[in-house]
């Protein structure tokens, strides 16, 4: 098999002329081709007027050895012909093998977002019978609570809402599945290749920018779960961790869990994958001394226009074309005293949606359908916060908890300005770069925000830094996408949660937390994925590091676990 990638093709080619371009790339005559698979398809738009899209493809050839030598040869220069990659996940443990003797317990796996959900599911593929456990409820339930709210249906549940419950915040997103970093094409490949048998659409599997949807995504978690309880795992929702089982002394090995009613559950293997908005947990792991230190975030506004503006100033004149979908963009502008400011979480044909996960509190996000297909484009125009930003919000030196304090404080000021009842503060962009409160209702756009927006001013609702960043970033966004920062452009507020605000100390070989041997701090609430894709990954990463430690023999004089006192 050979591996063939920046084939373009314009927009309107049939399948006859992607196979002619194949052999005309290659040289080869039109029977030497077998087969062809699609490996990857993305779209070029840097021409507009002359849009292409852009194929990975790999092809079974009809080629004796010394052809196929010669072929290598003649292509040795070409980055763009390779032999076909080994892509295929390789086990630390054999699926399936027999569980390693565990003193207390098998391996709990705390939070059933993605990170979670795949953790426990390779857990459940070796042989290790994990057991999940969940704050919040069932994705059913949970969506039912989540949409009732925001339709003003059903007043606020503080466990089950847009960040806690089955599946985790990315359950109301719209479910992208790519990463900003580099990840090992054989874990992005196991992580897609296990949302498709949960669900997903094959897809997935070849678009650039792959995404699920919400609506999909609710299905997607089913299966997941499915797949574990089917392999010998259990899942358990509505049962909060509270504390942390220690064996005495400094550094003392985690010995289990306590439920916040009362429960305990013993252990000595957890993957603490609890989102990064999980502030009590994040309140309970600091009294238990667990290592961890505040890291830079963002916050910043959702932005919303026309999908239709969004679409034109990226597709030109074949803006609705079939093959092309809602139009994407991602922005960043490098601005004064060292504030980036850029495009975050972009959702085409979405709605802006409220996500707070805390009672008294306003933050946005933003999710999409599958189909992308409402009629507003939206997206987090965020800024960066540094460490050094937090210290007016630190109760000690070195307060790892500050950033959770400022996100709170912003959260509670947007709050008071949407009204007191959960609706979001907004502001036209137009009168935001002009210092006057909003007023007037706009027959361009019409707000998605649910529960819905008190028209304003959005000045009280971050630090004037921020404000002043945003403020010189929107002229230059708007040289790039025409009528960006105009008429009908509307800023809601607040995009608070981009990432954890902290990050769970850990051992870069064994996963482990630096000071509670048996913790394995995980995914995004830990400071180590940003998104769906990366906090699956990191899920499979920690299984691994879990099934290693279960399978290695203890060592001389290793403390016995079981002689924890759950006390």
């Amino acid at each position: 098999m050979f591996r063939l990638s920046e084939l373009k093709l314009p927009l309107d080619h049939s399948e006859a002329d992607l196979d002619a371009a194949i052999c005309r790339r290659l040289h080869i005559p039109p029977q030497a081709l077998i087969r062809r698979r699609l490996v990857k398809r993305s779209v070029d738009a840097r021409r507009k007027g002359a849009i292409a899209l852009v194929y990975c493809l790999d092809l079974d050839l009809a080629l004796d050895a010394a052809a196929r030598r010669s072929l290598l040869r003649r292509f040795a220069d070409d980055p763009h012909l390779k032999s076909t990659p080994d892509t295929r996940y390789r086990w630390v443990v054999a699926p399936g093998a027999p569980a390693a003797e565990v003193k207390t317990g098998r391996p709990v796996v705390v939070g059933a977002g993605p990170c979670g959900y795949f953790a426990a599911l390779l857990l459940a593929q070796m042989g290790l019978r994990p057991l999940l456990l969940e704050r919040g409820r069932e994705v059913k339930r949970r969506s039912a609570d989540t949409f009732g709210f925001w339709r003003r249906e059903r007043g606020f549940d503080p466990e089950s809402n847009a960040q806690f419950g089955e599946g985790g915040a990315g359950t109301f997103s719209d479910g992208k599945l790519y990463s900003q970093v580099s990840e090992a094409p054989s874990l992005v490949r196991k992580v897609l290749e296990e949302l498709v048998a949960a669900g997903a659409n094959p897809e997935i599997l070849t678009l650039h920018r792959p995404h699920i949807g919400t609506f999909k995504l609710a299905t997607v978690v089913r299966g997941l779960r499915a797949r574990i309880e089917a392999l010998g795992g259990e899942v358990r929702f509505e049962h909060r961790v509270s504390d942390l089982l220690q064996e005495a002394g400094p550094h003392g090995r985690l010995c289990g869990l306590r439920i916040a009613d009362g429960q305990t559950i013993r252990t000595d293997h957890v993957v603490l994958a609890v989102g990064h908005s999980a502030r009590d947990t994040f309140d309970m792991l600091q009294r238990r001394g667990v290592a961890m230190e505040a890291k830079p975030f963002a916050v910043g506004l959702r932005i919303e226009h026309p999908q239709a503006l969004i679409d034109r100033a990226r597709w030109g004149a074949d803006a609705g074309h079939p093959r092309l979908g809602a139009a994407e963009y991602k922005l960043v502008h490098h601005g004064r005293a060292n504030r980036d400011v850029y495009s975050f979480c972009m959702c085409p044909g979405g709605l802006v949606v409220g996500a707070t996960s805390e009672p008294g509190c306003v933050v946005t996000n933003g999710m999409s359908q599958h189909t992308r297909n409402e009629r507003n484009a939206n997206s987090g125009i965020v800024v960066n916060v540094t460490v050094d930003d937090l210290a007016p919000w630190a109760r000690f030196p070195g307060d790892p908890l500050a950033g959770v304090a400022f996100q709170r404080h912003w959260e509670r000021r947007a709050f008071a300005a949407g009204g007191g009842d959960y609706r979001a503060p907004a502001q036209w962009v137009v009168d935001f770069l002009a210092r006057r409160s909003s007023t007037a209702v706009s027959e361009g756009l019409e707000a998605s925000y649910l529960p819905g927006v008190r028209l304003g001013s959005l000045d009280d609702c971050l630090p004037e830094v921020m404000l002043e960043a945003l403020r010189e970033a929107l002229p230059a966004f708007e040289r790039r996408i025409p009528g960006y920062a105009g008429e009908g452009a509307l800023l809601t507020g607040v995009e608070t949660r981009t990432s954890s605000p902290l990050r769970l100390s850990r051992n870069p070989e064994s996963l482990q937390s630096m000071n509670v041997p048996g913790l394995f701090p995980a995914g995004e609430g830990a400071g180590y994925a940003g998104g769906i894709l990366s906090a699956a990954i990191d899920g499979i990463k920690v299984a691994e590091a879990v099934a290693i430690s279960l399978h290695r023999p203890r060592c001389p004089g290793e403390p016995d676990e079981s002689a924890c006192d759950p006390a």
